[in-house]
Order: C-alpha cells, then sequence, then structure tokens
C-alpha cells in the first residue's frame, strides 16, 4: 500500500512539473525535453526540473 501512495504521489508531481512546463515561456523546444527528461526519469527529472527548470509565466 505504501509503494501504492508513493507512485501516485510521483505521478502528481509530475503532472504538475509538465503543467509548470508548458505553461513557461521558453521556447517549444526547451520544454518539449524538459517534458521527456519529466517523463523518462519521474523521481530525478522532477527534482531537476524543479532546482533548473522552466517555471510558469505569472
Amino acid at each position: 500500500m505504501g509503494s501504492g501512495i508513493l507512485g501516485l504521489l510521483v505521478l502528481i508531481a509530475d503532472i504538475w512539473a509538465i503543467v509548470n512546463i508548458v505553461q513557461s515561456n521558453e521556447s517549444t523546444g526547451t520544454k518539449v525535453i524538459w517534458i521527456v527528461v519529466v517523463l523518462v526519469l519521474p523521481v530525478i527529472g522532477f527534482v531537476v526540473w524543479y532546482f533548473a527548470g522552466p517555471k510558469s509565466a505569472g
């Protein structure tokens, strides 16, 4: 049960990251690269995006 909750939290965090990436002012190419990183490496990709990736506009 604990791993299911952890998986759900990772999924929610990744969806939140992808939404923020899409809403950012970065170029389409940069957005695609960040989305691929978050999807291929869900936990590490999210952490790297959180500290270094594009943030949503506004």
